[in-house]
C-alpha cells in the first residue's frame, strides 16, 4: 500500500507540475500569429485554435482554467507576438482584445483618399472600397435622395477595424458617425446643399476662420447665377474619370463635366470630398458679405485668403498674389 500510495503521490506530483507548467510558464509563438474566433464558437473549440498556433502549451489545461474562471470567451481576431503566461491569454481573450488597425481619415480626402489609405494599411483594396462606396449610396438617401455615392458623408475621423472588416461595414460606421455628428450641431434638413457646400468650402481654406468667409462668396455667387469657378471641383471631375494628372490643365477647365463649375453654374451634382464639422457649420451659417471673389488661402504664401466685392478688386489681389509667389521664390 505505501508503495501504491507513494507511486499515487508521484504521479499527483508530476501531473500537477505540468498543469503548472502549461499555466504559468509563458508560451506563445516567436513570431506574429494570429488566430480569427468566429462568432459562435465553443470553448472546446477555441482551447484547440490556441494550441494549434501554438499560444498555449494545453488545451485542457485551458478548459480548466475557463472553468475555474467563468465568464465568456470574445469573438475576434486576435494577434500574439511574444510568449505570455496561460492566464493572460485567457483574460485578452476575456475582455475581447482583438486585433485592430487605425484608420484616420483627415477632413477633406475624398473617397479616393480614403480608398487609398484603406489599401495601405492593410484593410483591403483600394478598387473594392470604390465599388463599394458607389454601391452603398442607400445607407444615405434618407438624408440625401440625390447621393449617388458616399462621398461627403464618410466621417473625418479616426476609426480601428479588424483585419477582415469588408468596406460595406467600415462605410456604415463611418456614416453613423456623420449622423451623429451632424445631430449634434443641428443639422437636420437640406443635407445634399449643405454637405455640397461644405465640401468646396473644405477644399478652399485650411483656415477655420476663413470658412463662413468662403462659404459667404459661394452663396453670394450662387444668387447671382454665376459660375463658382472652383478648382478643386474641377480636379474632382478629372479623378473620376481618371485623367487627373497632378496639375489643372486648359482642357480641365473646358471639359464637359457636371462637376466643371467653370462651365456648369450653381453646385456640383454632389460633394466633392468628405468635410469637416467647421466646415458644414460655415455652410449653415455663411458670412453676411458682399464677397464674390476670393484667392484660396493655400495657393497664396501669406497663408491666407484674400476676400473682394468687385472683379477690379479681385484683379488687384491676384497681383498682390503673384507678387507674394515671386518673392517668395526668390533667394534670400
Amino acid at each position: 500500500m505505501r508503495r501504491f500510495f507513494l507511486l499515487l503521490f508521484l504521479i499527483i506530483l508530476v501531473a500537477a507540475g505540468a498543469v503548472a507548467w502549461a499555466l504559468l510558464v509563458p508560451a506563445g509563438p516567436r513570431t506574429e500569429t494570429f488566430v480569427d474566433i468566429l462568432p459562435g464558437t465553443p470553448s472546446s473549440r477555441i482551447a484547440k485554435q490556441l494550441k494549434d498556433a501554438g499560444i498555449v502549451r494545453s488545451r485542457y489545461v485551458f478548459l480548466a482554467l475557463r472553468e475555474w474562471k467563468g465568464g465568456t470567451l470574445k469573438a475576434g481576431e486576435y494577434r500574439f507576438d511574444h510568449s505570455a503566461p496561460m492566464s493572460e491569454v485567457f483574460d485578452r481573450i476575456h475582455r475581447g482584445d482583438v486585433y485592430t488597425i487605425a484608420l484616420t481619415i483627415p477632413e477633406g480626402s475624398n473617397v479616393f483618399d480614403i480608398a487609398a489609405k484603406v489599401e495601405a494599411d492593410g484593410l483591403g483594396s483600394k478598387s473594392a472600397f470604390l465599388t463599394a462606396a458607389k454601391q452603398d449610396a442607400a445607407l444615405v438617401r434618407d438624408l440625401d435622395a440625390n447621393a449617388t455615392s458616399l462621398e461627403g458623408y464618410l466621417f473625418p475621423d479616426t476609426y480601428r477595424f479588424a483585419r477582415h472588416t469588408d468596406p460595406q461595414e467600415m462605410m456604415a460606421v463611418m456614416v453613423k458617425r456623420f449622423r451623429k455628428a451632424t445631430q449634434g450641431m443641428g443639422l437636420t434638413s437640406d443635407y445634399h446643399r449643405t454637405v455640397t457646400l461644405a465640401s468646396l468650402v473644405e477644399k478652399e481654406t485650411p483656415l477655420d476662420s476663413e470658412r463662413p468667409l468662403v462659404a459667404s462668396v459661394f452663396d453670394n455667387r450662387l444668387d447671382k447665377n454665376m459660375p463658382l469657378m472652383t478648382d478643386p471641383s474641377v480636379i474632382y471631375a478629372a479623378l473620376l474619370e481618371g485623367r487627373y494628372r497632378g496639375t489643372i490643365y486648359q482642357s480641365d477647365l473646358q471639359a464637359n463635366s457636371p462637376y466643371n463649375t467653370y462651365v456648369h453654374p450653381g453646385l456640383p451634382p454632389g460633394p466633392i470630398c468628405n468635410p469637416g464639422l467647421k466646415s458644414l457649420q460655415a455652410a449653415m451659417h455663411p458670412a453676411q458679405t458682399d464677397y464674390l471673389y476670393f484667392v484660396a488661402a493655400g495657393a497664396d504664401p501669406s497663408g491666407q485668403s484674400r476676400f473682394s466685392a468687385t472683379l477690379e478688386e479681385h484683379a488687384r489681389d491676384v497681383e498682390a498674389y503673384r507678387r507674394a509667389v515671386r518673392s517668395a521664390g526668390s533667394p534670400q
